[in-house]
């Protein structure tokens, strides 16, 4: 079987762990998460890193950390993880949902603006699958009302617009650091800012809300979402590398271009003008006049010893939220489309050209009959 994913661990990330472990600083705090914070912070042009316990939560503080109030308007796109609305729903704030730009499969920013209202406080533009967001027209809309930009690059290490890296294009930003993305710590994650108001905070609330002049006398409810020395140390040793892994990733693409560019009836990762692509998954769209869907190639590939895996299933198709009496009756006909034509082929950072000319000509095979 190809997987669809294995991360990069090698000699330094050991050594850093074996040094907690011989030190005994294997829990919250070390030398690891100040130097892990730092680093993030220094490579996507912050000033504050902010470690916690995974990307979910660093959405979660990240939030919070603005002082928002119940009822108050969180404009993010549809196609994402879920991740993203329930960080805003966990914040007693309101999920107002975007489609796709169907380039790019990021928020369609010439839609946004009618989504404003007199309670929206923030935008979160989510970076899909390596690609960053068009982020002018967003950096303008902000300006224009007078909102905050709440960055989700979880899926863009690395990735640049116009040249600014992801996770420095807002007043604040989101990382994660689960076992598939470029960078890794297992699980984990990290809030960036250059607001010193907020990284006050965000520390604080990641804390339990522990006061510095009273250790166990409370005025806020936190929560424990505070990373381990021993995450922060695989962490450091994985950032200090991050070029190499970036550019085996956009290796990667190139490879997967190469090889699927003459095939009929799908539409291959883009990498507009502005943009760094970073290729964290690479994913297809399958035409609408195929005979099978992204389901079935899926099950197709599988048989074949190729693991895949679907695209999101947008915000406005879920279930648990149309239990809550959100996003009835809402539409969102691009996003709908690559939910269900879409899907990412095996892009670990150990992928070799091999497995790619293999994986490329299976689905050549598993599209020729259908």
């Amino acid at each position: 079987m190809i997987p669809v994913n294995e991360p990069a661990i090698g000699e330094k990330e050991i050594e850093y762990v074996v040094d907690c472990l011989k030190t005994g600083w294997i829990s919250s705090t070390g030398k690891y998460i100040e130097e892990f914070e730092k680093k993030c912070a220094d490579y996507c042009g912050m000033q504050y890193g902010i470690a916690v316990s995974n990307g979910t939560v660093a959405l979660e503080t990240a939030i919070k950390s603005l002082g928002l109030t119940p009822e108050d308007e969180i404009i993010l796109p549809t196609f994402t993880i879920i991740s993203c609305a329930l960080a805003i729903i966990n914040n007693k704030c309101k999920p107002v949902l975007v489609d796709s730009e169907p380039r790019t499969w990021t928020i369609d920013v010439n839609k946004i603006e009618k989504k404003i209202t007199s309670k929206t406080k923030a935008i979160m533009p989510v970076h899909i699958y390596g690609h960053p967001c068009d982020m002018d027209k967003i950096w303008d809309i902000a300006k224009k009302y007078g909102l905050v930009i709440i960055e989700d690059a979880a899926e863009a290490h690395g990735a640049e617009y116009k040249g600014e890296k992801c996770g420095g294009l807002g007043e604040i930003s989101c990382f994660s650091f689960y076992a598939n993305k470029i960078i890794t710590t297992g699980e984990g994650g990290m809030v960036l800012t250059n607001n010193e108001e907020y990284a006050q905070k965000a520390r604080s609330l990641r804390n339990l809300c522990f006061r510095e002049d009273r250790r166990f006398y409370h005025t806020e409810l936190g929560s424990n979402f505070r990373l381990t020395n021993v995450q922060a140390a695989i962490g450091l040793a994985q950032i200090e590398k991050i070029d190499k892994l970036i550019e085996k990733k956009r290796w990667m693409g190139s490879k997967y271009n190469e090889y699927l560019n003459d095939i009929s009836g799908i539409t291959l990762p883009v990498e507009e003008a502005w943009a760094k692509n970073v290729y964290w998954m690479y994913g297809i769209v399958l035409d609408n006049n195929k005979d099978i869907d992204a389901t079935e190639l899926a099950r197709r590939l599988k048989k074949e010893g190729v693991d895949t895996r679907p695209f999101f299933l947008g915000m406005h198709e879920q279930p648990a939220f149309h239990r809550m009496g959100l996003f009835i009756d809402e539409h969102f006909p691009v996003a709908e489309n690559i939910s269900r034509q879409g899907l990412y082929l095996p892009s670990g950072l150990t992928i070799t050209e091999k497995q790619i000319q293999e994986v490329s000509n299976l689905v050549r095979r598993c599209l020729a009959h259908q």
